[in-house]
């Protein structure tokens, strides 16, 4: 297998990733070649479809060894699913699958041709395998049945920030934060009011708090 890209995002961590491809469709990627794939030739044609499919690598999660059964944060952790009827990262192989929106495609002269996305759940840098068109008449299932993950995880939390600390934030960084903070990044079996987390985002370190479905931010910080 060969990295034939990576992927720029906002997420210099793996906390605060969205849990799936397109649950925010306005943050945006950026996939760069690397060297030996930035031929023009290679994406022709790529312009004409709108979504596309990322295989890439879960970097941040390999390990020596597997285990058939994972604990799904979306069950609390504590329910035992197979591996493979998950999409947890730690697989015997760490391969992970998105999909995101083909927003347009720029023209660098140093860097060749550079794909700009949206609706990414990667951590900044990650290694892509392959890129492939996603394709209506097969690729869309509304009648496929999703297991236990049949209905949205969470509710969406109403996200409190003082002006004094939102100002701080970039314009262009706000709308997207203030939406990821809101789909609740904490692990899904965590659940204490006082507890104080820390998210990064862009140039950005967040503090806040969650009760029940409110959360407050008490600190941001531009790093």
């Amino acid at each position: 297998m060969r990295v034939i890209a990576h992927i720029y995002t906002e997420f210099p961590t793996k906390f605060g990733i969205p849990r799936q491809s397109g649950i925010i469709e306005s943050l945006r990627g950026t996939i760069v070649f690397e060297p030996e794939y930035r031929s023009p030739d290679a994406i022709r044609g790529l312009e004409d479809f709108s979504h596309l499919w990322l295989i890439w690598e879960f970097s941040e999660a390999k390990r020596d060894t597997w285990s058939p059964t994972v604990r799904p944060p979306r069950l609390g952790g504590n329910v035992r699913k197979g591996v493979f009827a998950t999409r947890s990262p730690f697989r015997p192989n760490p391969i992970g699958l998105s999909s995101v929106k083909l927003e347009h495609i720029e023209t660098d002269p140093k860097l060749g041709p550079v794909l700009h996305v949206s609706g990414a759940d990667l951590m900044d840098g990650t290694p892509i395998y392959d890129i492939k068109p996603y394709i209506v008449y097969t690729d869309s299932h509304p009648e496929a049945v999703s297991g236990f993950a049949e209905k949205p995880a969470e509710q969406l939390l109403k996200v409190d920030c003082p002006e004094t600390l939102l100002h701080q934030v970039d314009e262009d960084y706000r709308e997207n934060l203030v939406a990821v903070l809101a789909h609740d990044p904490r692990p899904q079996y965590q659940d204490d009011p006082d507890r104080i987390y820390g998210m990064a985002f862009g140039p950005y370190e967040v503090r806040f708090k969650v009760n029940d479905l409110n959360l407050t931010i008490v600190d941001i910080k531009k790093v």
